[in-house]
């Protein structure tokens, strides 16, 4: 069975609480058992073979301080137990075998972790316990919670939820007024826009309408004004068979006392002998006695249309005689078939027929 090498003594770890001090753990003290194995500073290092009164943990040496409630075990402990177990090996190495025990070295562990981050002060004695303190007075996440409603004490989850989506809800049917409310004014303002519109076709209709009623006038007025222009003109070229006179019989009247039943021309009572003049100029195509007519005088026009002049006393023109208007032609009589004296006038047209002499006189600008 293989031997190892002596262990070199243990360094024992001096106690740094002066409560729990003992031997050994301050120069000075005695060096009485288990602690006279450490030698001094000058002595050399001595074999020691661990037995069974030896290894037996000395209650209360080896303190283990806690932090937290379960945190790691101070530095001097865990350096204790690891000089404990190297001893042991190498004693129980050396008893078994009989040969030199094995050297055993150990990392410093308190240097090595201090270079680990975070490490260092979990293990070190004079780490302060405020962060755990610290951490266990933390209070719970309120992680969803908004500012306003922590701010207000609303740190409730449910709470905060259950209130944004009711804040959604009011935020919704806000938009939904807004909405409407747009539309209203929308729907307002295309009403006004049309009724504008409408009042604004009606007005350009209004206007249009009067525009053409006052052109309509105007054409009329200017009508008017060129007809009775026209009218002077004839009245100056054409003028009344006679005067002193009045209107007894109309074309177109109906009686028995016309072999036709109806009265063909337009008669003018006045006292007999009354002058009878020419209407307008034109040449005399008959003079002479024309059976119911008496004595008859026809004038014939420039434009054919023939004046029939009937029932006259006497006659002072001959056929073929050229006339202007106003010239004497006779006189009033009761010549023919008659019942009082008057002239009898009747108006023929170029082809043959027959028109009233009221209407006829009025268009040459004449009022009988």
């Amino acid at each position: 069975m293989a031997s190892n090498r002596p262990a070199p003594q243990a360094l024992q770890v001096p106690n740094d609480d002066p409560a729990t001090a003992g031997p050994g753990d301050y120069p000075g003290f005695a060096d009485t058992a288990p602690y006279a194995a450490y030698p001094g500073p000058d002595q050399p290092w001595e074999e020691w073979n661990p037995t069974a009164e030896s290894v037996r943990p000395v209650r209360g040496k080896h303190r283990i301080h806690k932090k937290g409630g379960g945190g790691l075990a101070r530095s001097s402990t865990v350096l204790g137990v690891g000089v404990i177990a190297a001893v042991g090996a190498g004693g129980i190495a050396t008893a078994q075998g009989g040969k030199p025990p094995v050297s055993i070295s150990l990392p410093d562990v308190a240097s090595a972790a201090e270079s680990l981050p975070g490490v260092g002060s979990l293990i070190s004695d004079d780490a302060p316990s405020a962060p755990e303190t610290a951490a266990a007075a933390a209070p719970l996440s309120s992680a969803g919670v908004p500012d306003a409603d922590a701010q207000r004490g609303g740190t409730d989850a449910g709470e905060a939820l259950r209130a944004r989506i009711l804040q959604q809800a009011e935020n919704q049917r806000h938009q939904a007024d807004d909405a409407l409310r747009q539309q209203a004014q929308d729907a307002a303002v295309q009403k006004a826009a049309e009724q504008a519109r409408a009042q604004q076709g009606k007005a350009e209709a209004a206007a249009k309408a009067k525009a053409a009623e006052e052109k309509r006038k105007k054409e009329e007025a200017a009508r008017k004004k060129r007809e009775a222009e026209r009218l002077a003109k004839l009245a100056k070229s054409y003028a009344l068979p006679t005067s002193s006179y009045t209107l007894t019989s109309h074309f177109g009247d109906s009686g028995t006392m016309w072999s036709s039943g109806h009265h063909t021309g337009l008669d003018f009572a006045a006292p007999a002998g009354t002058l009878l003049k020419a209407v307008h100029t034109g040449t005399i195509k008959e003079a002479g006695l024309a059976g119911a007519y008496g004595y008859r005088t026809v004038l014939e026009l420039e434009d054919g249309t023939e004046i029939w002049y009937c029932h006259q006393s006497s006659m002072s023109v001959s056929v073929g005689q050229k006339v202007t208007t106003g010239q004497v032609i006779g006189r009033v009589g009761a010549t023919g078939n008659v019942t009082g004296a008057h002239l009898h006038m009747e108006v023929h047209t170029s082809g043959g027929g027959t028109v009233d002499p009221l209407a006829w006189l009025r268009d040459k600008g004449l009022t009988p």
